[in-house]
């Protein structure tokens, strides 16, 4: 039988014959791969039992070669005959993205037969991710890793946390204890979409230490994923403000952190002193994450109190700025600025750079449409594509209602595939800034690891084929073989075969 592998390598070769592993089989490591072998002895460990010995003459062959650079920084090739497995790449990373299609021929073959393959790879985008939304609904570092797991199965190579929101706080801040110890915990959580009078009764919380994160990010490093953090601002920060009110724009106000859906109307205010809060948080959280973007949100913000604030007025009239709506992008400069400064690329959703005041450096997360990306990309942003009618996997993925998902729209799996990162409206300039795309589970209908599998699985598998090889020519097929190994990692996934919108 033919290999299918996810996504479709950029060129592969079938030939007669198979690889047999074996606990005999070795493996030999040239220089520079140690990285990259730790994680092929464990993928074959999985398979045979013992993870293979490292020796000058073993049959399955790492070695990182310059040369090879013109397939890119993730690129790879990779050659399976009946004698040995020879995997080549000029950097790291193509390595890591190679062990993972040996891995995908691993879990096909029939008694550890591997077939014979001559497989020549690149991604198409730089940018292929994935959010998770741990603040509406807390999950365990065990599932992060899992699912780091998985992304790295499909080459997806960023895992972008929602760390803050109204809903909880989950990012450990040693300077504000009070995040986590009251920030992270609600009293209840609304029952159905926002404005429900329906709520639970029942407390939902949790955050993360340091070390969990610390440990996390390694791990996905060791995969080839990078984890990128967000902190929310200058709105969804009611969490935020029930730990620290003197942060929000009425001080002597007391907030709870909501238990509540939708967008509040209590956000950050502007005075120095939240301006400091946000810096000296996102300075922790660099400390933690080396990822060379953070996140710092920018979405959703009503002006409704920085309106009624004395000292957002003050602000305004300092600045010289039209109104309180000018007030999200002066915030999110001042705080882009800060990351830029600290050798950081700030990245913030569309809305939050409708008044052009980001600097060039930021990336755009076009969320609403691929004209809120074209308006980014024409500023001289990059810009991920996110645009919720083919990325919000939080929706359902069929007219028939199954939970879990948000109600209110269908995201089926041809909708994702067919996503057009580069629109063919864009010149090549344009197009050029586009570096991506990424799916986004947002969590306040999926409470649970196992709810947030089944809204991203066999969906991320369709984004990964768009956004490696943007192939779609037998993916059916491909995709039906492909659930057998979900199946075998035991992944809760919706069979594609029931992808439909009646």
């Amino acid at each position: 039988m033919t290999p299918m592998l996810i996504p479709r390598p950029h060129r592969m070769i079938t030939r007669p014959g198979h690889f047999t592993l074996d606990s005999k089989t070795a493996i030999r490591a040239g220089q520079g791969t140690e990285l990259a072998v730790e994680l092929l002895r464990e993928q074959i460990a999985g398979t045979v039992g013992l993870p293979p010995k490292i020796t000058r003459d073993g049959t399955i062959a790492l070695s990182l070669d310059p040369r090879l650079i013109g397939m890119g920084e993730e690129g790879y090739s990779l050659t399976v005959s009946p004698q040995a497995i020879v995997l080549r790449a000029a950097r790291n990373a193509g390595l890591l993205h190679g062990i993972q299609s040996l891995r995908q021929l691993m879990m096909t073959a029939a008694g550890r037969r591997i077939p014979c393959v001559d497989i020549s790879d690149r991604p198409r985008f730089a940018w292929r991710g994935a959010m998770i939304d741990v603040a509406r609904h807390f999950m365990p570092v065990s599932f992060l890793r899992r699912f780091v797991d998985l992304l790295a199965l499909h080459k997806l190579n960023v895992l972008h946390l929602h760390l803050t929101d109204d809903q909880g706080w989950r990012m450990p801040v040693r300077r504000y204890p009070a995040l986590t110890e009251i920030g992270a915990w609600r009293p209840e959580s609304m029952i159905g979409p926002a404005g429900s009078t329906k709520f639970d009764g029942t407390p939902h919380g949790g955050a993360y230490t340091r070390r969990e994160l610390l440990d996390l990010v390694r791990y996905a490093s060791e995969r080839g994923v990078t984890i990128v953090p967000e902190i929310e601002m200058p709105g969804h920060a009611m969490a935020a403000l029930a730990a620290y009110p003197e942060l929000g724009n009425f001080p002597d106000r007391e907030v709870g952190v909501w238990t509540g859906w939708g967008v509040s109307e209590a956000i950050f205010g502007v005075q120095e002193a939240t301006l400091d809060f946000c810096r000296e948080v996102l300075s922790e959280v660099m400390e933690i994450f080396p990822s060379p973007w953070i996140h710092i949100g920018g979405d959703e913000c009503p002006t409704v109190e920085w309106e009624r604030s004395p000292v957002a007025r003050q602000r305004i009239a300092t600045e010289g700025l039209a109104g309180p709506s000018e007030l999200r992008g002066w915030f999110l400069g001042q705080i882009s600025r800060f990351l830029v400064r600290h050798g950081r690329q700030p990245v913030c959703w569309d809305d939050g750079d409708h008044s052009g005041s980001l600097p060039a450096e930021a990336m755009v997360m076009a969320w609403r449409d691929a004209e809120h990306g074209l308006a980014a990309a024409q500023r001289g942003h990059q810009v991920v594509m996110t645009p919720w009618r083919s990325t919000y996997l939080d929706y359902p993925q069929s007219a028939q209602g199954e939970p879990p998902g948000q109600p209110g729209g269908i995201v089926t799996l041809e909708d994702v595939y067919r996503q057009e990162v580069r629109p063919s409206t864009w010149d090549a300039e344009l197009s050029s800034a586009a570096v991506g795309t990424q799916g986004q589970l947002w969590t306040e209908f999926a409470a649970v690891a196992e709810a947030v599998e089944y809204l991203a699985f066999p969906r991320l598998c369709a984004l990964a084929e768009n956004a490696w090889s943007g192939q779609w020519p037998d993916f059916a097929e491909r995709l039906a073989q492909h659930e057998s190994r979900l199946k075998e990692l035991g992944v809760n996934y919706r069979p594609s075969l029931r992808y439909d919108r009646t």
